[in-house]
């Protein structure tokens, strides 16, 4: 592990309390550390959430805030089975399908024969689907540009990356 002293240095004792090591409890058994990112993800979170559902009322008046997220899904990973959708989402395969139902009878996606596997379908955008979604992803690209313009873009980078270790370290 790097010490922030530099790249060289290597860290031979315990992290500082603010960093989580020895002493951030308070006696109280209490981790300072975690309680604080506990409470800055519940914002975020919760704001995150009234964003979804306000995107999916962009993308189409009737998508369900939580069917947005499967659009994301299906943009970045392209065609999914219902099954891989279902465990990458942690949701059952009937929550899946009520979704995927909603999302065909809207017109946003669609279901082709699995051509490894005839008994199972996969999943896809419509052209449609894939216009709609993208029109709103670049509207919201452009809100986080506007509201992080003072940020450095190596500070984003690197909230990005902190994400996406944290969401990974979630699936194991």
């Amino acid at each position: 592990m790097k010490s922030r002293r530099g790249p060289d240095v290597q860290q031979t004792s315990a992290p500082p309390p603010e960093e989580g090591g020895p002493g951030s409890a308070d006696g109280s058994g209490v981790d300072h550390p975690f309680l604080a990112l506990e409470r800055e993800l519940s914002v975020f979170l919760r704001r995150a959430r009234a964003s979804s559902g306000e995107m999916a009322r962009e993308v189409h008046p009737e998508l369900e805030p939580a069917a947005y997220g499967l659009l994301v899904r299906l943009v970045d990973a392209g065609q999914q089975r219902a099954t891989d959708l279902a465990a990458y989402f942690g949701v059952g395969k009937a929550t899946m399908s009520r979704q995927l139902r909603a999302l065909c009878d809207l017109g946003l996606v669609t279901r082709a024969p699995d051509p490894a596997d005839g008994r199972a379908s996969l999943v896809e955008l419509t052209d449609e689907g894939r216009e709609r979604f993208t029109r709103v992803r670049d509207a919201r690209r452009a809100q986080y540009m506007r509201k992080l313009a003072a940020w450095d873009l190596a500070e984003i980078a690197e909230l990005a990356r902190l994400l996406h270790q944290m969401n990974e370290s979630a699936e194991s």
